[in-house]
């Protein structure tokens, strides 16, 4: 075997290292970036499900609708309302019929049902203390008759997403840091191979800079490289599911993907570079005879 095969045997063997060390360092950054769209998401999926929250404004039998539309107007001028939607006598007979029965109705004189308007709030504003001074506000018009909405589920609802939110928080926490412990150790794998190299250099005089120098800047286009493939999975995965799931995509912001591509990106960048500045530095102080070990 000539020194021009073994060259080349060197040459591979050198590649496949970087690129199982590059798809590596992609796989976990891929954790890092579902986990940081979870994370810029939770505000998003949070108003969401407080925002699907409905009170309803029930108003007195004597108000027309013509009245009721009137205040429906003005309603939705006020800063804590996000949509309305206007009930109709006819349609709330027709609701309750589908509850009650079609007969329900016999029992009375006259319907009881009365125009109604169906209000979601700002998801600031849905949790118990603003739901009160909402209600107060509302229940000052002398149109309105009472205003309705279920107490116990605006409590279970904002306890749940709370526990939720502290889960997630955790759960991205440990996830970030066997990120970093993962990568790290790929990292140091992949200059450990070179400490003779790394030695050698030493031995003629490179200062700890000098010998750092090309490691890092190598492990800058490592950490950009192996960020780019994993961004690339991330939104293709996103795709697919926005195709099989759409309605997940009311809850998730696309317009933030931008701001996970940039934490995947840094994150891998910097994990590389301050993974080889100190594994570099460790292996230049060793001597000849811990290079075997």
């Amino acid at each position: 075997m000539g020194k021009t095969d073994n060259n080349k045997i060197i040459r591979r063997r050198l590649a496949n290292a970087y690129l199982s060390s590059v798809i590596s360092i992609s796989l976990v950054l891929l954790l890092v970036g579902v986990a940081s769209m979870l994370m810029v998401n939770a505000r998003s999926v949070s108003d969401y499900f407080k925002e699907n929250m409905q009170v309803s404004v029930m108003m007195k039998q004597t108000v027309s609708e013509e009245a009721a539309l009137k205040y429906q107007d003005a309603l939705n001028r006020e800063c804590f309302i996000k949509s309305s939607l206007f009930v109709s006598k006819e349609q709330g007979e027709r609701e309750m019929a589908d509850m009650l029965g079609d007969d329900f109705l016999d029992v009375f004189e006259t319907s009881p049902i009365p125009v109604s308007i169906d209000v979601t709030l700002n998801a600031e504003y849905v949790s118990a203390d603003s739901l009160e001074v909402v209600k107060q506000v509302i229940a000052k018009s002398p149109l309105v008759d009472e205003v309705v909405y279920q107490r116990s589920l605006v409590d279970a609802l904002n306890a749940n997403l709370s526990r939720i939110s502290a889960v997630l928080a955790i759960f991205i926490v440990l996830l970030l840091f066997i990120s970093f412990v993962l990568i790290n150790n790929t990292v140091r794998l992949n200059v450990f191979s070179k400490r003779f190299t790394i030695h050698t250099m030493k031995l003629v005089g490179a200062t700890r800079s000098f010998i750092r120098a090309p490691f890092l800047i190598q492990s800058v286009f490592q950490g950009v490289f192996a960020a780019f493939i994993a961004i690339i999975v991330l939104v293709a995965m996103l795709f697919v599911v926005r195709n099989e799931f759409a309605q997940l995509f009311e809850v998730f912001r696309l317009e933030l993907l931008l701001v996970v591509m940039g934490i995947v990106l840094v994150s891998g960048v910097a994990i590389c570079f301050v993974s080889t500045y100190f594994v570099v530095g460790k292996l230049v102080g060793l001597s000849k005879d811990d290079l075997y070990y």
